[in-house]
């Protein structure tokens, strides 16, 4: 799913329920894969078991954090803020302003071990000196945004911990990022969190009605110079949840290898109908002002009929970062008019 070319469009498929568990329960929730810890800042020994089932163990509870921007986004959501003093990955866009996968997380209070796919720089990770590195995990056993070509290197250095965020509905990683947080300290019972997962269910819920009065069918999709990707709700952890709600998505028949989505060439982009366009917002990926040049775009319906609305292609897994989500496709259907 995430191959170094194909990857700002690969994990979700290009470029990848309902919350009735009560915080408090949510390591409980989570079996042996919570984590243990005691004191604070970094006093006791800790441990953590992550999705790999590799269980981290450490003297005391870690101080010096480095993660890909979106974790870094989702633990800051939940709490962990000063401990993070690395990250890697898109964090912020060539004016110096946040990505939108830095979410909330303050960009300038961490340093930055390289901005897009392939770069990680080794040294200044090193520099760091790291108790920890925490990444997501879209394929089994593939690190996120961690170079092959330095990944032994960049794995001696510290012990890492890696998230299942693909394959899997969006509800799961935001419980393990929660437990994940806990451990590291976070207070899952701060108002801050308690606020951000009343809000998401709220949306959810209200998702789930509008989805059963308005018959929309919605199509997540990411567009390239070269191709048009048509990303599977059956392998995008957000689109597995937003169809556990009742989202009618567009399945793409044959999808590449990795299953996160269809590739197209522009020439056949018209192949599936659908009344929303739920497009790929990533900087990496082409908004619509820039496909204006692409004539099978413009005749798409739902592009004629201006049904377009962002898609946050590799979420945030936290209350905070994923109720936004919810709140926008529901706008976006409950304004939608039946155009395929």
């Amino acid at each position: 799913m995430r191959q170094a070319r194909a990857l700002p469009l690969s994990r979700r498929g290009l470029l990848t329920a309902g919350g009735a568990l009560g915080l408090g329960a949510l390591v409980t929730a989570c079996g042996d894969k919570g984590g243990s810890g005691s004191g604070g800042d970094g006093g006791g020994s800790w441990s953590f078991t992550d999705d790999r089932e590799k269980k981290i163990s450490l003297d005391s509870r870690p101080r010096h954090i480095v993660a890909y921007i979106a974790a870094a986004a989702a633990l800051y959501d939940f709490g962990i803020e000063k401990q993070i003093t690395g990250v890697f990955g898109p964090t912020t866009l060539k004016n110096g302003e946040p990505d939108v996968q830095a979410g909330d997380f303050p960009v300038d209070q961490a340093t930055s071990l390289g901005n897009t796919w392939g770069q990680f720089n080794v040294e200044k990770y090193a520099s760091l000196s790291p108790d920890l590195l925490i990444t997501n995990m879209y394929d089994p056993g593939a690190l996120f945004y961690i170079p092959d070509d330095s990944k032994k290197k960049i794995l001696q250095l510290a012990p890492s911990a890696a998230i299942k965020t693909g394959r899997i509905s969006m509800l799961e990683p935001i419980k393990r990022y929660a437990a994940l947080a806990e451990a590291l300290g976070a207070d899952l019972r701060a108002k801050k969190v308690t606020d951000a997962k009343a809000r998401f269910e709220k949306a959810a819920e209200t998702l789930r009605k509008t989805v059963k009065a308005h018959r929309i069918k919605v199509m997540a999709c990411s567009a390239s110079a070269d191709l048009f990707y048509v990303s599977n709700p059956k392998i995008n952890a957000d689109l597995i949840y937003f169809s556990e709600l009742g989202v009618d998505f567009v399945v793409p028949e044959k999808p590449d290898k990795g299953g996160y989505f269809e590739s197209l060439s522009w020439e056949n982009a018209d192949k599936y109908d659908a009344d929303v366009l739920f497009l790929d917002n990533r900087t990496a990926t082409l908004q619509p002002k820039a496909l204006t040049s692409k004539p099978t775009w413009s005749k798409l319906p739902a592009v004629k009929a201006g049904q377009i609305t962002p898609w946050s292609s590799e979420p945030r897994f936290s209350y905070a970062g994923a109720a936004p989500l919810v709140e926008s496709l529901t706008k976006a259907i409950q304004d939608a008019k039946k155009v395929s």
